[in-house]
């Protein structure tokens, strides 16, 4: 995958509201009236324009509207932010652009004009396709109306789509968790993309308060294994390739928006909570909504120059969520030296330990088994 241009600028929007939030989320989201919801995205259209002239030397490639549950919001909000976006910044005739849905917010009907606006790709938050597994989680929504959704977005030209799915859910066991991967498998036509993450249990969410009280039933780590296995082994059965950890897509279909993550591209967030990365200094916007709501302009705090170590740190751990890897080539180019002088000890403790492997191009990347044990690799390359 080739390396991102220089001036190259991702943007991202954080809807912050949902209808009910999830029992696993801690996310920045809650529930709110219409009117706080129509005061935000008038507060995310004036920091939108307002911070455009510092932008002026960038071409946008990609573009995602995420949450949150962005569907919660009206069609035709949304359609105006991104219409203030091609207003006011440089948008490349083949941007990416993405919105996140929930099938329980009744997104159907919207769907048109997302693609009017210019939306090209959708990301469908499913889970689970058993209806017992979604209630567990607090979802709002169920397989049927995924479905619907689903089907809804094919017919309105959608050919782009990803599914989110996740494993060691409460209650489930391998046989539940394979009958989700075939119903996902067997769409029409089926996913582009799939998005495929273990349940996590985030401090201070309700799930984690069940689990700490014994209340809660979750895969043992045999069983949480085997899924991982068997999402890897379904999935390069039906054509996908895993080109991230947590990431499967059919060929061209990869998130060129998270790919740009990964790769260290440019890229600027815009709402409460969004974080940002322009020329190699972190910021990020906080999380007060009423001082958003009246200043969305004057927000931006944790302003975070990188020096040369974390950038190389930065080049080296994201980089390596890839499956193509790092090219050491362009760690030559970016930082004056060769990345063996810097981690040429854990580069070859970790080849010898069967966790990193060279591939063509003068790259290095994780082998299989090294994306089994990714963040015990990816933390030794922090100098």
């Amino acid at each position: 995958m080739k390396r991102p241009e220089k001036n190259e600028l991702e943007l991202y929007f954080h809807i912050p509201f949902c209808i009910r939030k999830c029992l696993y989320c801690d996310f920045l989201s809650a529930p709110a009236e219409e009117e706080t919801k129509k005061k935000y995205m008038g507060a995310l259209l004036a920091e939108t324009a307002g911070s455009a002239f510092q932008y002026a030397d960038y071409r946008v490639a990609t573009i995602f509207i995420g949450g949150g549950t962005p569907s919660v919001v009206s069609e035709d909000e949304i359609a105006c932010l991104l219409g203030a976006v091609r207003s006011n910044y440089q948008v490349t005739q083949n941007a990416e652009v993405t919105i996140e849905v929930n099938p329980g917010t009744d997104a159907s009907g919207k769907l048109s004009c997302y693609r009017q606006a210019g939306i090209n790709r959708l990301s469908i938050g499913l889970q689970s396709a058993d209806n017992g597994e979604l209630a567990a989680l607090g979802r709002i929504h169920t397989w049927e109306q995924f479905v619907h959704t689903y089907e809804e977005a094919r017919k309105n030209g959608f050919t782009n789509i990803n599914v989110d799915i996740m494993s060691a859910l409460p209650g489930q066991d391998i046989r539940g968790y394979r009958k989700t991967l075939e119903k996902v498998l067997a769409l029409v036509p089926p996913p582009e993309h799939i998005s495929a993450y273990s349940l996590i249990l985030e401090e201070g969410t309700p799930l984690y308060d069940s689990y700490e009280k014994g209340e809660l039933k979750l895969p043992d780590e045999d069983e949480d294994r085997l899924m991982y296995q068997e999402t890897k082994r379904i999935f390069a059965q039906n054509g996908y390739d895993r080109y991230e950890i947590s990431n499967y897509a059919k060929k061209g279909y990869e998130c060129r928006h998270n790919c740009g993550y990964w790769q260290r591209k440019n890229y600027a967030g815009f709402g409460i909570g969004a974080a940002s990365m322009v020329g190699n200094v972190r910021f990020r916007n906080g999380t007060d909504l009423r001082r958003y709501l009246s200043s969305p302009l004057e927000c931006r705090e944790d302003i975070q120059p990188l020096c040369r170590q974390e950038q190389m740190e930065e080049f080296m751990f994201l980089g390596l969520r890839m499956t193509e890897g790092v090219s050491m080539e362009e760690f030559e180019r970016l930082f004056g030296c060769t990345a063996e002088a810097v981690y040429g000890d854990v580069m070859k403790k970790n080849m010898e330990d069967g966790l990193l492997q060279e591939k063509c191009g003068r790259r290095i990347a994780l082998t299989d088994r090294g994306m089994d044990l990714s963040n015990y690799v990816m933390a030794q390359f922090l100098l």
